[in-house]
């Protein structure tokens, strides 16, 4: 049996509320920095401890993911397929009104691939082929390694939804995914048996949405 991880980045430091994206530079809040250290202390417990570290190469997962490396005196290894979904409203201030400009409206015409951004299927497919790596890597561990990688938000969804078997487009508003939320996946060698879902921060929690993370 080998459990992945799957953990999203803290809160980030984003008071203009544009959709950052893959946009680098963008790091914790001071909040974000609390939610990173509970990460840490979680994973750290003895009997929970992971045997490997993975995270996105963005500032706010690599952030993420410190406290806990530094805990278990483990190194982590970047993984560029669990980075961000690629989005053509990065950069912008998402609204109504910027929805409406022409620009923007044009891409709009499928929500279901999505017609403005990375495929759904390909982020599914990429982060998937991430947890198969970690996987192998995990191999000779012991009968229950597991391992972490702190991702993104829809990569993290995504991952869920296909492995469920659920369809890939969704309304991005029900997305069971808070901000350093571990969402696990346990395989028996490479067949998928169970996932689960745990809200580390439900206090830390920002009382508004979070533009694009």
């Amino acid at each position: 049996m080998t459990t992945i991880h799957l953990v999203r980045h803290g809160e980030v430091d984003n008071p203009e509320g544009i959709l950052y994206g893959r946009i680098p530079g963008f790091g914790l809040t001071e909040r974000g920095h609390e939610m990173a250290r509970r990460v840490g202390e979680h994973f750290a417990q003895e009997d929970n401890a992971p045997d490997a570290l993975v995270a996105s190469p963005l500032l706010r997962a690599q952030q993420t993911i410190a406290p806990l490396a530094e805990n278990l005196d483990m190194p982590v290894f970047t993984d560029d397929r669990v980075i961000e979904a690629a989005n053509s409203f990065e950069g912008q201030t998402m609204n109504a009104r910027t929805l409406a400009q022409p620009r923007n409206l044009v891409r709009l015409y499928n929500p279901l691939v999505p017609s403005w951004g990375e495929p759904y299927r390909q982020i599914a497919l990429r982060t998937q082929a991430a947890m198969a790596s970690l996987r192998a890597r995990l191999e000779g561990h012991g009968p229950e390694a597991s391992g972490v990688i702190v991702s993104h938000q829809l990569p993290i969804w995504m991952a869920r939804l296909a492995g469920e078997g659920r369809p890939l487009a969704h309304d991005p508003r029900k997305r069971e995914c808070a901000l350093a939320s571990v969402t696990s996946f346990t395989f028996e060698k490479s067949t998928l048996v169970s996932v689960s879902y745990e809200n580390l921060c439900a206090d830390l929690q920002p009382g508004h949405a979070v533009a694009g993370a």
